[in-house]
């Protein structure tokens, strides 16, 4: 993106946010509008494409917080309209004074820190041009997607359709029409600035011979008009390792925004949101379920068969288990991450099953077994402190 666009264009309109919004808050509008404009809700509507093209491109820059602080810096700096076709004039619209120093702005910055001195592209300078368009590479990509829980537990193989600068598949990046190449740019000799000299200062502004950019394309790519990127929608297959948790993020290497002149690509973050489960519950590595009992069950002791990520399988319920009891079956929980490997284990909490109604039968042998208790001496509030 060239500095005249960082001027221009308002990416805080874009998201509909104000320029002070947090970074939750640009997260929010940007995954609304995201969800409203995407080409698969809108098939065939031009406009929500470019919508969703210019959003994106918003989001890229303000969700990053070092190019947010740049553009932020940059509008700022040339609100006044100090910056045009001749350079920067000290004192025009922005009230810069002779003893002005641009260094308090810019620091010691190095050529290629990747900040607000690399956006502007030597635009200031004591003596010697800097570099105005050098490789750079391409801004990191962050998307979401959600999970069934027993998919986040297992691991799972996901299509994820985006859209995102890209390299042009036609140029392959070069900007320049296949068969030819660019050639450096003759006026400022592949520097991107021209220099002048004003006093104690030099000055330097974007070659207009090249834009900027130190070379030339005679015959630019037809599919992007030279710049040698496009806005695609392209389905990325991403493999979720097994055992990923709820907000975790998976990181694809090279898989972001497309580098600036052959630079790599940056790096595509995914977010996973994982959805609860009907049965099965998590805490760690481990699994957790409540197995629901009666009261003859945990008295007498059972075998019960229950389910697990892969297949059923039979928990022993001891005779005089009490009710609320964590029940482990070791190595049934989600598959461990990292060296080692393994499973966590199956946490079972055994529950009584209070029945609603009974019939005649079942209510007169609860009502002898209530005297049997009483006449074995069994008392629940024994040793109760309320008693």
């Amino acid at each position: 993106m060239s500095q005249r666009e960082w001027i221009e264009k308002d990416f805080y309109k874009e998201l509909g946010v104000s320029s002070s919004a947090s970074q939750d808050e640009i997260k929010k509008a940007y995954r609304k509008l995201a969800r409203d404009l995407h080409p698969d809700a809108n098939p065939g509507d031009t406009k929500a494409e470019e919508r969703f093209k210019s959003v994106s491109e918003a989001h890229a820059v303000l969700s990053d917080p070092a190019k947010r602080k740049d553009y932020d810096e940059t509008r700022k700096l040339f609100a006044g309209g100090g910056y045009g076709r001749g350079g920067f004039t000290p004192g025009a619209g922005g009230g810069f004074s002779q003893d002005f120093n641009i260094g308090d702005i810019f620091g010691q910055a190095s050529a290629g820190d990747g900040g607000l001195g690399d956006l502007l592209g030597g635009l200031f300078n004591r003596g010697g041009a800097r570099t105005a368009s050098r490789p750079r590479r391409g801004a990191d990509v962050e998307t979401e997607t959600t999970l069934g829980f027993r998919e986040a537990a297992q691991g799972v193989t996901v299509p994820l359709r985006m859209t995102s600068p890209s390299p042009c598949t036609t140029c392959h990046g070069s900007g320049a029409k296949p068969g030819t190449s660019p050639r450096v740019c003759p006026v400022c000799n592949g520097n991107g600035v021209i220099s002048r000299n004003q006093g104690a200062f030099g000055f330097s502004e974007p070659c207009d011979e090249c834009r900027g950019s130190g070379s030339i394309i005679d015959d630019p790519c037809i599919d992007c008009h030279g710049s040698g990127i496009q806005n695609r929608t392209r389905t990325i297959t991403v493999r979720i390792p097994p055992g990923v948790s709820d907000g975790q993020k998976i990181r694809l290497a090279g898989q972001g925004e497309a580098g600036l002149r052959g630079a790599p690509s940056g790096d595509l973050y995914v977010t996973v949101h994982v959805s609860q489960d009907k049965v099965f519950g998590r805490n760690g590595d481990d699994l957790t379920l409540v197995l629901p009992v009666s009261y003859s069950e945990l008295v007498l002791g059972t075998t019960v068969s229950v389910p697990t990520l892969e297949g059923r399988v039979g928990v022993k319920v001891p005779a005089g288990t009490a009710d609320g009891r964590i029940l482990r079956v070791r190595g049934r929980g989600v598959p461990k991450r990292g060296p080692g490997g393994g499973a966590g284990d199956l946490l079972v909490t055994v529950k009584v099953a209070v029945p609603q109604k009974l019939d005649d039968n079942a209510a007169e042998a609860l009502k002898r077994y209530a005297e049997a208790e009483k006449t074995s001496g069994f008392d629940p509030r024994a040793g109760w402190a309320g008693a």
